[in-house]
């Protein structure tokens, strides 16, 4: 599978590949995968093209989404988690919407993750065949919190626990939310874990009105006001539908409808905007390696229904940063002027 990116050589009894004389060792791949709510389908693509072309990560590291298929991934069970995603209709989304009138979320997030734990079962971080962290966000304090042991549903429902929409979960003494609030694409992460090459994919990167400044913006005097419509009525309920009704008036207001957001949109607007600038400041700190940036934008968060879309946004960008991927990898590979010269030659060990 190395020969894919190497272009030559042959691997030896030793798990090295020979070349001449010398030998090059596999550094070691870190994929740092970004929220994105449903944009996060995209990274399917990604890994799927990824893999296909011999690029195969030692490390992966998922904020959000990008933690529920980086998670899907590292088990094992990325296949099962694409056929659910393209299964997804508008009416399948609504019937994982458990709404609550009370707690600290409109959406307790159970249906969810009874969906991953049927994927995943019991696993554990720990027990994967390769080094994998989510990030999530610790409430009170702000801290970044990356879980890198114990169940992986649990790791993960805290890293897509969007605040607001879905409830903070418990994991030990620390009540979690969404890692996009302070890591939005987990660069930092994948190099502390080890990546001596880190593979990002930003999904909101092709976002380009975020960081636009309006000026003078206001009401025209000229314009006469308009008054607004009154809402129309909702019709009489009769019947059983009465006992259903306060579900699906909070399902509508959820949504929003005719031109007016709903509360999902506003806060996730918010929480998107917040999110590129977060994402902006951070890559520019600590970039990565290589880059993959899906145009995602014109996707909106709650379009799970689109999964095919965005699986093909995800293979057409990382297809476009293969050569990159593939001349990084062969520049940074540590090397040996002969086999056995020291022990930057030597596999790596996970």
């Amino acid at each position: 599978m190395l020969d894919n990116w190497m272009g030559r050589g042959q691997r030896g009894s030793d798990g090295r590949d020979k070349v001449g004389l010398g030998s090059i060792r596999r550094p070691v791949i870190g994929l740092a995968l970004g929220g994105g709510a449903a944009r996060g389908f995209a990274h399917i693509g990604i890994l799927r093209t990824l893999v296909a072309h011999g690029i195969v990560p030692n490390v992966v590291v998922g904020t959000s989404m990008g933690a529920l298929v980086g998670g899907a991934y590292a088990a094992g069970h990325l296949d099962a988690m694409e056929d659910w995603a393209r299964s997804l209709r508008p009416r399948n989304i609504l019937s994982y919407l458990d709404i609550r009138l009370n707690g600290s979320g409109l959406i307790g997030g159970a249906k969810l993750a009874a969906e991953l734990e049927a994927t995943v079962g019991q696993t554990l971080i720990e027990d994967l065949p390769v080094k994998f962290a989510t990030v999530a966000t610790e409430v009170r304090t702000g801290h970044e919190i990356w879980l890198t042991h114990g169940r992986m549903v649990d790791a993960v429902h805290a890293s897509y626990a969007l605040p607001g929409i879905f409830s903070p979960v418990l994991i030990g003494d620390r009540w979690l939310v969404d890692g996009a609030l302070v890591n939005p694409v987990p660069v930092s992460a994948a190099r502390a874990m080890g990546a001596e090459i880190v593979i990002a994919a930003n999904l909101s990167s092709d976002v380009f009105t975020h960081s636009t400044t309006i000026y003078a913006h206001g009401h025209s005097a000229e314009i006469a006001d308009v008054p607004e419509a009154a809402p129309e009525p909702a019709p009489p309920k009769r019947g059983l539908g009465k006992f259903f009704s306060a579900e699906r008036t909070m399902k509508r207001e959820f949504f929003g409808g005719g031109g007016r957001p709903g509360i999902s949109t506003v806060m996730v607007d918010a929480f998107n905007i917040m999110q590129d600038r977060i994402t902006r400041a951070r890559l520019a700190g600590d970039p990565p390696d290589l880059l993959i940036s899906p145009r995602t934008g014109q996707i909106g968060f709650f379009d799970f229904h689109r999964a095919d879309d965005l699986i093909a946004h995800g293979a057409r960008a990382a297809e476009r940063a293969i050569d990159s991927i593939q001349e990084a990898i062969h520049i940074l590979a540590p090397q040996a002027s002969h086999a056995g010269a020291d022990d930057r030659s030597a596999p790596v060990k996970e």
